[in-house]
């Protein structure tokens, strides 16, 4: 892809999901994100109708009288995120791929952010770090993610959830709120996504295709493992080898979801040719 197609298409990107944040998702953003981050500020004696759990208790015994912590809200976020370039997201039946549908989601929640004077950084991962983009404001800065996005070329087609969310851990000291893009077809993140969201509001969107549901009747098929290259025939009329597939489909999911309950962390789940912006909608509107 030339240099005048890529821009072509963020230009193309930009006016949807610039649109999409300006009328739809920037106000559902601050509502659902906004001031949620508290940091310190003083310690202060405890008086009438203070929360006993603020009470600084070093302090308190120090003077062997009550203080209390006092926060206060955060006028600025860091948005983090948090994408999955492995070969299996270069997967689509539809006329989109998943990698297509996560750059125009990142873009929405990027724009979103930009609106709210926040800033927004990019991590591209596969089986190792890619690229990591520290979080900055402003729209040229949202620009270049859009671009990375669209553009870049991974080293790896393997995917490693566990190792993306220990590198987030190390480089952002900082509460950050951070969207993790991915079809999920990993597992073994559960700890370091635990670890992970002690410290940052993170949410899971997974990506998925129809056929990764449910495989289609077709006949003797070679089918390709993108990530390892490994290509057998299977026999798509066989029910059992289809209802082990669409088992190992449903484990891959529910772990996903169990994982991320358990960490306190949200999840999205939408379909290549299902659209996107309902489901992001109610998920903001859920969490206000």
């Amino acid at each position: 892809m030339d240099t005048k197609e890529i821009l072509k298409k963020v230009r193309k990107i930009e006016i949807k999901t610039r649109r999409l944040s300006d009328h739809i998702f920037s106000g559902e953003y601050h509502s659902s994100f906004k001031g949620r981050g508290m940091t310190f500020s003083e310690v202060r004696q405890y008086q009438f109708g203070d929360d006993i759990r603020s009470i600084d208790w070093n302090v308190t015994a120090r003077y062997n009288e009550p203080f209390v912590k006092v926060f206060e809200e955060e006028r600025e976020l860091t948005m983090v995120l948090l994408v999955d370039l492995s070969a299996s997201e270069f997967f689509g039946t539809t006329d989109q791929f998943k990698r297509d549908i996560i750059t125009e989601i990142s873009a929405t929640l990027a724009f979103s952010a930009i609106q709210n004077n926040d800033k927004v950084g990019l991590l591209l991962f596969s089986d190792e770090i890619e690229l990591f983009i520290p979080p900055k404001k402003g729209k040229s800065h949202v620009l270049r993610i859009i671009r990375e996005l669209i553009e870049f070329q991974p080293k790896s087609k393997k995917t490693d959830i566990a190792m993306a969310l220990r590198y987030l851990s190390q480089v952002m000291k900082k509460k950050a709120i951070v969207f993790l893009l991915s079809d999920f077809m990993d597992d073994e993140y559960d700890s370091p996504l635990k670890i992970a969201s002690k410290r940052h509001d993170i949410t899971g969107i997974r990506i998925y295709d129809k056929y990764e549901v449910e495989m289609p009747k077709i006949g003797i098929v070679p089918m390709e493992d993108v990530e390892t290259g490994n290509v057998i025939l299977v026999n798509t009329n066989n029910r059992n080898i289809r209802n082990n597939y669409k088992a190992n489909y449903l484990e891959n999911v529910d772990y996903f979801e169990t994982v991320f309950s358990k960490s306190g962390a949200g999840t999205i789940s939408t379909r290549v040719d299902e659209g996107y912006v309902k489901k992001l909608l109610g998920y903001f509107k859920r969490r206000n």
